[in-house]
């Protein structure tokens, strides 16, 4: 019998542009890394620094950004409300995180917008100055989907240059605000990324090929991620924050098995630059260096770790 409609039956992905689905992955077997002093879960602090980037009618957009405390959504002329919230996070809220983090002592690592460092330099100072490490994250912070693959490749190209100028070296890693299907191969074509993170798909770095070359792929996370403070299915509170954050680091120093894994955590200037939201990331960071196997990396450090200890020999 042949069914009404095909499409329900679908077994297998059909040819399509961008990189193939990795479903299976790593499986019961994960590879162990080994951190830095035995820790047994790498934490990654990402700061998205878009402020000053992101659409407005100022910069000749047309439309006013989303991600807004409030869910309203002002349309068809400028929107100051929104302005001034981005405006909090470059003001005041990147400042009152450097204070969480050199209180801390730990190193972090910036999804720089080009354009938001450009028009804001003593940031770009800072964050060298501290040894941060700044992967690209757009010239401006646009969708990448909504470029053509010219576009696209011409806006990694002025991002290298613009964040190897304000902050006195190039990115090595690229997250893209909303990857296209040519992201990974103009990442792989431009030849001097050493990973990319646009994908949520797994607890550990690992190999792909992309145009016949090894590339590897720092996975992101969208779970413990301050977005979800103004975003329907998220956080009400501080302590929602530390309750995630702490219950996903728990579970990852005993997930069962004596593999060493990573874990991100995503953070945005004008959210939790805030003083309430701040405090939150604060205590977690207290709880995490109160265990003793946490090793708090840039994003570029797990990725140099994990290709000495698992080249893409072993894995393609």
């Amino acid at each position: 019998m042949m069914p009404d409609d095909p499409q329900f039956f679908m077994t297998t992905d059909i040819p399509v542009e961008g990189p193939p689905r990795e479903l299976v992955g790593y499986g019961e077997h994960p590879p162990k890394v080994r951190w830095e002093n035995d820790a047994k879960v790498a934490v990654q602090i990402v700061v998205n620094y878009e402020e000053g980037s992101e659409k407005t009618f100022a910069m000749g957009d047309g439309v006013n950004d989303i991600l807004y405390e409030l869910p309203f959504a002002l349309e068809g002329q400028r929107d100051l409300a929104v302005e001034s919230m981005y405006e909090y996070g470059s003001r005041a809220g990147i400042w009152r995180m450097f204070r969480v983090f050199d209180k801390a002592g730990i190193p972090v690592t910036f999804f720089g917008a080009a354009v938001a460092l450009e028009r804001n330099p003593e940031v770009a100072k800072k964050l060298a100055a501290r040894g941060d490490e700044t992967a690209g994250h757009g010239y401006r912070w646009s969708n990448h989907f909504e470029m053509s693959r010219d576009d696209e490749r011409e806006a990694i190209r002025l991002a290298i240059e613009s964040i190897e100028r304000t902050t006195g070296s190039r990115p090595v890693g690229w997250y893209c605000r909303e990857m296209s299907v040519n992201t990974r191969e103009l990442v792989v074509e431009e030849g001097g990324f050493v990973y990319d993170s646009d994908s949520y798909n797994d607890d550990l770095p690992y190999w792909t090929r992309i145009l016949d070359k090894p590339h590897l792929v720092v996975p992101y996370g969208l779970v413990v991620n301050d977005a979800r403070y103004i975003v329907g299915t998220g956080f009400g509170s501080p302590d929602h924050f530390f309750e995630t954050a702490k219950a996903h680091l728990d579970r990852l120093r005993n997930d069962g098995d004596d593999v060493s894994r990573m874990m991100s955590i995503g953070l945005h200037p004008r959210v939790t630059g805030n003083p309430a939201r701040s405090d939150g990331l604060a205590r977690f960071i207290d709880y995490a260096q109160s265990l003793g196997d946490v090793w708090f990396a840039r994003r570029i450090d797990i990725a140099n770790t994990f290709i000495e200890q698992q080249p893409s020999e072993r894995w393609l």
